[in-house]
């Protein structure tokens, strides 16, 4: 299993012999990784290797599954985020989630943005919050004009960066994205990967793509995850910058997954 270097001033998370589990069954197992500051991180993999459960363990939504438990660590600011002592809802608004499907909340498209920050007690000018948050997602002057409109009036791509705009609202630091473009078109999608691009200079970016043209296009690192035919549990085979592992991938099944053998 191996991982690209970093120091920990230049390290947003650090995963720790990793093992998440639902019930009796591992999902991930041994997980050993550095998700550097500043930078988009992809998860690749087939279906059923638990990209998504690894993405979900760095902000704690696993644990809204009954099931779900986990065993190792994941070290964030010093601090594992899975000690007693931390609020799980904290971690939640500085390691921010954007989903699949664009969920915006069946509010106008001022209120998407204003909501995270007023019950998060945001007491500045709250314009100005909606305007920034709007123009960071690359969606403001598309809505300027109707912001008293509600927020599923909007094209699939629009909302889902209108998600990306509620997201940042609150002002993390970590942006999860679980396949955001899965179910938009390729222009939409175009749009997301350069937004992505742009976040990047403020935030910390780790995406979930079953993709292989976006990770390459759009990641600086990249992890790929496989599944362990014995026991049906997901492990990370390579971790390393995106450009090296997909010109000179270091395991054959890197190398077949990403030229679409299988998978």
């Amino acid at each position: 299993m191996s991982q690209a270097n970093g120091t920990g001033r230049d390290l947003a998370i650090q995963a720790r012999n990793l093992n998440l589990y639902y019930g009796n069954f591992r999902a991930v197992k041994n997980v050993d990784l550095d998700i550097h500051r500043n930078k988009i991180t992809a998860f690749i993999g087939p279906s059923g290797c638990g990209k998504s459960t690894l993405l979900r363990a760095f902000n704690r939504m696993n644990d809204l599954v009954e099931s779900a438990h986990m065993k190792g660590e994941i070290m964030y600011r010093g601090k594992n985020l899975y000690d007693s002592d931390v609020d799980p809802v904290e971690v939640r608004r500085r390691i921010g989630m954007v989903f699949q499907k664009p969920n915006p909340f069946p509010k106008s498209i001022y209120d998407n943005i204003a909501w995270g920050a007023k019950i998060n007690g945001y007491s500045g000018n709250m314009d100005e919050l909606v305007e920034s948050s709007l123009r960071g997602a690359a969606i403001w002057d598309e809505v300027k004009d109707k912001l008293d409109q509600s927020g599923l009036s909007l094209s699939g791509g629009q909302q889902q960066r209108l998600c990306i705009a509620r997201t940042i609202a609150v002002k993390p630091e970590i942006i999860l994205m679980d396949e955001p473009c899965s179910a938009l078109d390729p222009i939409a999608t175009l749009k997301i990967e350069e937004l992505m691009r742009e976040l990047a200079r403020e935030y910390t970016i780790v995406i979930v793509t079953h993709n292989m043209q976006q990770a390459a296009r759009a990641s600086d690192f990249t992890a790929f995850l496989n599944m362990d035919t014995n026991d049906r549990a997901g492990f990370m085979v390579e971790f390393s910058e995106t450009e090296e592992m997909f010109t000179n991938p270091k395991t054959k099944d890197t190398e077949e997954y990403i030229t679409g053998r299988f998978g």
